[in-house]
């Protein structure tokens, strides 16, 4: 699957954007495959309260299955104004 990275947390794990071979039932799953690989990956993903997730284009949650995703976007809350 694609994983995308916006905003600061593309600044922290240093890339926009990467395909991913998972085995991760759920998104929780997939943070947590995802920051044992590297500190860059661990700081992006320490806090994942300030974190929102988006599974192809539609906003869901951390324990949401991965069964059919194609893309998986991480990026911090939105923010009117």
């Amino acid at each position: 699957m694609d994983v995308l990275y916006f905003a600061w947390v593309r600044e922290r794990i240093g890339l926009p954007k990467e395909r991913v071979e998972t085995g991760a039932a759920t998104v929780s799953e997939l943070v947590e495959e995802l920051s044992a690989r590297e500190e860059r990956y661990a700081a992006a993903f320490a806090d994942i309260s300030a974190l929102r997730v988006a599974l192809d284009q539609e906003l869901s949650d951390f324990d949401a299955p991965l069964a059919g995703v194609r893309e998986v976007a991480f990026f911090p809350p939105m923010t009117g104004g």
